[in-house]
């Protein structure tokens, strides 16, 4: 049965135009399923962009699969989109798209637009709604006050394991039962915001949502679109902010997937050499298709329009900025003028970010960048990309290879610790101790700490204060916040039984007390991506592996002192020059009893001297814990002065 449009078509001229320009950003309300609701009664539109096709019909478990039921129509401005109205069709409804090709190829496909998918291994779209009874309004006002001058705490998630329900290895929780646990638990911990792996809908469990194919609808794994508009519901009336993995750049080859849609490489380029990543063995975007610059701009807008998110962390950015990423030489096709950058790619991140930002100014992007790209997050307008944030990749490759020595060894290697303050405020930064640190053999934070159990705690706590007191957003992916043994293993649940231990225990009381830290001193947030928010006061003593700086705020008396001793030996008597006479006090010690230390502390007052050091008059005579931190904060002068 042929298909008749409706009077009045869901897309119009302007659509068509918008959409083949690359300029249609909420294509979304367009292209896909939707739900029509008729005098007589219900109906579904459906809409697919098929250039390449001679055939389309819609087939479903409403006309028995028939590839001949239900036929659309090609408009008649060329624009390669088919569409059609379905009667008695409505919410539940499974569907695909039967596509017969100019080229004789034939192929079932699901809907690039489909909220709502099967739950996989089946890979049927399903016609579905979107209505959802927000109450979030309170946390929208909240997230209009610039985030970038607030504190950015990102506690990462993979929602497939974070917690099993009855047994570690027991099923994945739903939607709604970790919107019943997740918000309070963030809300125990200070985090400000959660960052979800991606919830896209992906196939292969195992891909940890990067292999995406349904790249409108959160995976029905763990329930409806509506659970998961919940989820992020809960997290809102918490205060806790929800951001998104995102992936641009690549998707699978699954045959019901976006991969040779129409008979052609639709979304992807023809030839391998642009179109084929040879990392992932996954199909790459053409980003310089403007219906594809449409069906991912449109994508990112979707999430925070119809889902209410409040960030996207866009996946492997360096992949998609140049052209001969992990190729060889020949394997690769240079740009216009010969180079390596990809022309297209940096024009698209552009107008994504622009595109973001003008529709949702209170929202912010993060790259995860992984080369010295330069201008990731500056402004389009001066030639950067105009990301909010970039992932410091650096400062945590730095960090935990100088943290992985022996401390005998650790001053050959000072400067792997004070080098990311050379390009620290370059970029706008997020430190990234995240999922990919703890997979695949590389162990978990923990483990990767040198010495015995008590010098990992330790090692543990000094890396967490360490990143808590440089500057840049801080990111810790899930199971670090109480010291997990074991490295991640998508297919378990973290190892909650540990956090009844003291020692993993301690390591989640810590985290607690440096997010709190975080959010009540001015002096860790309000220049947190100014070089005048920093100053060193000693990164050249190796011989003692200790270093100590300042953080400030942006009122004179919104200083941090940090001293890092980064040997597990006790370090007496050691001397800090300061500028101000009076005293100080130790607002912070990273070897608290309280986080499984040894309890190195110093008194309430510690008093300076008229004695020099490192440039100022003044001077702290200071004990220094072992693979400790300590935090002092300026009080007042003496009372005779």
């Amino acid at each position: 049965m042929m298909l008749q449009q409706q009077n009045k078509p869901q897309l119009t001229v302007h659509d068509v135009e918008l959409f083949g320009s690359g300029k249609h950003y909420h294509i979304y309300n367009k292209l896909g399923a939707h739900i029509q609701h008729q005098t007589e009664g219900q109906a579904t539109h459906f809409a697919v962009w098929a250039p390449n096709a001679a055939e389309v019909s819609v087939i479903g478990n409403f006309n028995g699969w028939d590839r001949a039921a239900h036929l659309l129509l090609a408009r008649a401005d060329g624009s390669g989109i088919w569409e059609g109205t379905v009667p008695d069709v409505g919410q539940g409804a499974l569907y695909k798209y039967f596509i017969r090709s100019n080229n004789g190829y034939e192929v079932e496909k699901g809907d690039p637009y489909a909220v709502y998918w099967e739950v996989p291994p089946r890979t049927a779209s399903v016609v579905w709604g979107l209505e959802f009874e927000w109450s979030d309004q309170a946390w929208l006002e909240e997230r209009k006050s610039p985030a970038l001058n607030k504190p950015i705490s990102i506690y990462e998630v993979h929602l497939g394991s974070w917690r099993r329900v009855n047994d570690q290895d027991g099923r994945e929780m739903t939607y709604r039962e970790l919107a019943a646990e997740l918000p309070e638990y963030c809300l125990f911990l200070g985090f400000t915001h959660v960052e979800f792996l991606p919830v896209m809908e992906h196939p292969f469990y195992g891909s940890w949502g990067y292999q995406v194919v349904g790249y409108y609808a959160p995976t029905s794994r763990y329930g409806t679109p509506q659970d998961f508009m919940f989820l992020v519901n809960a997290l809102h009336q918490a205060g806790i902010g929800v951001i998104l993995d995102w992936v641009p750049s690549h998707f699978p080859t699954d045959e019901h997937g976006l991969s040779y849609f129409d008979g052609s490489h639709l979304y992807e380029h023809a030839d391998p050499r642009q179109g084929l990543h040879p990392d992932w063995k996954s199909a790459i975007f053409n980003p310089g298709r403007h219906e594809v610059k449409s069906f991912l701009i449109s994508n990112a807008l979707y999430w925070l329009d119809k889902f209410h998110i409040d960030g996207l962390r866009v996946d492997a950015v360096a992949s998609m900025l140049y052209l001969d990423y992990s190729r060889k030489e020949g394997e690769w096709i240079p740009n216009r003028y010969g180079g390596r950058e990809n022309l297209e790619a940096i024009e698209f991140l552009r107008e994504f970010n622009g595109a973001v930002h003008q529709s949702f100014p209170d929202v912010i992007t993060i790259a995860e960048e992984s080369t010295a790209w330069p201008g990731v997050t500056h402004a389009v307008s001066s030639g950067g990309l105009g990301f909010d944030l970039k992932w410091m990749m650096g400062w945590m490759h730095d960090s935990l290879a100088y943290l992985k020595k022996d401390a005998v060894y650790r001053s050959y290697h000072h400067e792997q610790l004070s080098f990311s303050l050379h390009y620290a405020f370059s970029e706008r930064f997020v430190l990234p101790l995240s999922h990919d640190e703890v997979v695949h053999g590389k162990r978990s934070l923990l483990q990767k700490m040198p010495g015995d159990d008590w010098q990992r705690f330790a090692g543990l706590r000094l890396l967490y204060t360490y990143m808590y007191a440089h500057p840049g957003a801080k990111l810790l992916f899930m199971g670090g916040e109480f010291g997990q043994h074991h490295e991640w293993r998508h297919d378990y649940s973290l190892d909650w039984n540990e956090n009844l231990h003291p020692p993993h225990e301690g390591i989640q009381k810590l985290i607690k007390d440096l997010n709190s830290l975080y959010r009540n001193e001015p002096a860790l947030y309000e220049r947190n991506f100014s070089a005048e928010g920093f100053e060193w006061i000693d990164h050249q003593d190796a011989t003692n592996s200790v270093l100590a700086w300042i953080r400030k705020g942006a009122s004179l008396s919104d200083q941090l002192l940090f001293v890092a001793n980064f040997t597990p030996v006790v370090r007496n008597n050691y001397r800090i020059g300061v500028s101000k006479p009076g005293y100080y006090q130790e607002v912070f010690n990273s070897d608290n009893l309280r986080y499984g230390g040894a309890d190195v502390m110093n008194f309430e007052k510690i008093e300076t001297y008229p004695i020099p050091k490192h440039g100022h008059m003044h001077s702290l005579p200071l004990t220094l814990p072992p693979l400790g931190v300590i935090v002092l904060k300026y009080k007042k002068v003496f009372d005779w002065l």
